[in-house]
């Protein structure tokens, strides 16, 4: 693992960054969180590669607001427009 930004998946619409920065603080400084609109997913920024990885130890398929979060390393953003084919 390379980064501190972790994608957070599968979160119910009603949580908040700042709930999401309570739970990550827990395992390091987090230096940014956001959610993405009504998509049920965001990201966080740890301080550390370290903190990150200890932090996805810890929080990935566990339950947080009556849903089981998937937490992973995010990956770079693609381009606008290009999509993968198969």
């Amino acid at each position: 693992m390379e980064s501190s930004r972790l994608y957070v998946g599968n979160l119910t619409y009603s949580v908040t960054e700042d709930q999401l920065k309570e739970l990550f603080s827990q395992y390091g400084s987090v230096r940014s969180v956001t959610i993405i609109g009504d998509k049920g997913f965001g990201f966080v920024e740890m301080e550390s590669v370290e903190e990150a990885e200890k932090a996805k130890d810890a929080l990935n398929e566990t339950v947080f607001e009556g849903r089981t979060m998937r937490v992973d390393e995010a990956k770079p953003q693609r381009p606008r427009g290009e999509y993968r084919r198969y």
